[in-house]
């Protein structure tokens, strides 16, 4: 059983965010197998990292839609984008001196931070980019 299962509720319209997003949903289901699995902290790493890396490279691709169609909510998504960067380096740096490990409470932030996104944000995102692309 995946721990995010992808879907139609989950499209934002934008083929390229959408791919993005199923990466997304992929790598986090890949991290909670790995951690359900009790894989070594070594291989949960790497993965939280990967993450970590495609989510900037997921949010700039965003960013640069809502620039190029002038999306009127710019500033409030990307502030969005900033605070979820900001709390996961939190975590990860806590991690990093021991004082925290990858745990359920940390999956289910990933997975509910993420959905949440998807279906308001970024729907929004979507439609108002979708009418201008047409």
């Amino acid at each position: 059983m995946c721990f995010i299962e992808w879907n139609d509720n989950l499209k934002t319209n934008l083929e390229e965010v959408d791919k993005q997003h199923q990466n997304l949903v992929n790598m986090l289901n890949q991290l909670y197998e790995a951690m359900k699995q009790g894989k070594g902290q070594e291989a949960l790493d790497k993965i939280l990292d990967e993450l970590v890396k495609y989510a900037d490279y997921h949010f700039k691709t965003e960013e640069t839609y809502m620039q190029k169609y002038n999306y009127p909510e710019l500033s409030l998504h990307k502030n969005q984008h900033l605070n979820f960067v900001e709390k996961v380096k939190e975590f990860l740096d806590k991690k990093s001196k021991g004082q925290a490990a990858l745990s359920i409470e940390i999956m289910n932030f990933l997975k509910n931070w993420l959905v949440n996104h998807i279906m308001g944000t970024d729907k929004k995102m979507g439609q108002f980019i979708s009418s201008k692309i047409k």
